[in-house]
């Protein structure tokens, strides 16, 4: 079927038929150009299987509004019907009492799923994971497994990853893979199907981040969650990771730009919210800002007397928190993956300070070439004094950027340090910081050089 058949239709009852057999992608990306109510009206129209199919897609935007305006049994049968981490999800998005009446319309064993996963803190790998596993004693054999998997695949949420259990304290033995079981003898134990190493599990309180860099080191599709007695409790697969890691990614981007991140779409968040974002960091870096004109007036006497410097102080400011930015960029992002540690801190430090003074060094030797250059070829005259202007830019530059380098990639373990996020040392904030110290370093350079002349 075209993606134009979806848009075309008449009335709600021809487009929920071609809904049916369209590629759930594409039911979910129709569904989200549609207003709510006229969302709603489609998937009522659909089957329910086919409708727990799009629910069940992360990428359904407006899913928990949707089934907010459903009716209640309704709802409760289709919450039921989509993954437990899923339907948790949707069921924190709505308001009160829809909430409220649509759980309590929820059978028990969906209800218990729910409540259970709505225990675990955001960002933990329990607010993720999924209840509806694939488990069977250690002690069946392959034949017997397979057979149960046929019965039960409908209602787990992956089958690919099998877990074994003992049969009398119910702790997690091993794991198997389907693809293993498939080429296994069928009359053999579950047990020598399942994989040689102990098996790789996390508990539910892990930070995504961490069970992320599992999935990446080990190749998996799925992980155990277990608890302090390895009673299987959930399993984590890899697209919940990865929807995850978007997600985290994308608030880290955002308070990279100097920001709190939003917890709504860009296109859906209302305009107090946006404002609310935005604001307090804006004002933050703005009386930051004005630091950087205290400076200024508290070097007025030498802008007086040598006012060639001035030219320079946008080129000077700029680079050092360029400088800046670059380095917390990179330091942040080596936290995140496990790259540095807090304890790598003076490590990253004897990295950062011979890099920034090469950086310091290269840009100081273009910014003293410029001045030479546009003296001696007429384009500008920057006084009897030009060579020791051009000198004072040029170490400006040496010591800025050497600082900047530093400044940056020691504030993300100061906010690690502090239990704050260090996605908070934001570009902005960075070249604000160093902004303000770096009119100080070029003035205090500037006095020294031209101590006797200009100054």
């Amino acid at each position: 079927m075209e993606d134009s058949d979806l848009r075309e239709g008449a009335g709600a009852p021809a487009v929920a038929l071609d809904l049916e057999h369209a590629h759930v992608a594409d039911v979910v990306e129709h569904l989200n150009e549609q207003d709510a109510g006229d969302a709603a009206g489609v998937l009522a129209k659909l089957t329910e299987e086919r409708a727990v199919e799009l629910l069940d897609h992360p990428e359904f935007e407006d899913a928990a509004e949707i089934v907010a305006t459903l009716p209640v049994d309704r709802a409760a049968s289709l919450l039921a019907g989509v993954s437990a981490d899923r339907a948790t999800d949707l069921l924190s998005e709505m308001e009160e009492p829809q909430r409220s009446r649509i759980i309590a319309k929820l059978d028990h064993e969906t209800r218990s799923a729910v409540s259970h996963l709505a225990r675990y803190p955001e960002g933990s790998v329990g607010a993720i994971m999924t209840t509806e596993v694939v488990s069977v004693p250690a002690n069946w054999t392959v034949a017997a497994t397979l057979d149960y998997i046929r019965k039960v695949e409908k209602s787990r949420e992956t089958i690919y990853t099998i877990c074994l259990l003992h049969p009398e304290t119910g702790a997690l033995l091993q794991t198997a893979t389907l693809r293993r079981l498939i080429t296994a003898d069928p009359a053999a134990p579950v047990l020598a199907a399942a994989r040689h190493n102990r098996p790789i599990t996390v508990t539910p309180t892990l930070d995504q981040e961490e069970a992320a860099r599992l999935f990446t080191k080990y190749d998996l599709l799925a992980v155990p969650v277990i608890d302090e007695r390895r009673h299987l409790i959930g399993i984590v697969t890899v697209d919940d990771i990865i929807d995850a890691i978007v997600e985290e990614s994308t608030e880290d981007v955002q308070k990279f730009g100097g920001m709190e991140a939003l917890d709504e779409p860009y296109m859906e968040i209302s305009f107090g919210k946006m404002i609310h974002k935005r604001a307090g960091w804006l004002a933050a870096l703005f009386i930051g800002e004005m630091l950087t004109a205290t400076a200024m007036q508290h070097f007025e006497d030498e802008l007086q007397k040598a006012i060639v410097l001035t030219l320079f102080i946008p080129l000077i400011m700029s680079s050092g928190g360029n400088s800046g930015s670059q380095a917390t960029s990179l330091i942040i992002r080596a936290l995140a993956l496990g790259e540095v540690r807090l304890r790598d801190w003076w490590r990253v430090a004897l990295r950062e300070l011979p890099s920034g003074l090469t950086l310091g060094l290269i840009l100081g030797a273009m910014g003293l070439t410029r001045i030479v250059a546009w003296q001696l070829l007429g384009l500008h005259d920057y006084g009897a004094h030009w060579f020791l202007v051009a000198l004072t830019v040029g170490c400006g530059l040496v010591g800025i950027v050497t600082f900047g380098s530093m400044t940056g990639s020691m504030l993300p373990f100061v906010l690690k340090r502090l239990n704050f996020d260090p996605a908070s040392a934001s570009a902005p904030f960075v070249a604000t910081l160093v902004d303000v110290t770096g009119l100080v370093i070029y003035f205090s350079i500037a006095s020294v050089i031209l101590a006797g002349t200009l100054l």
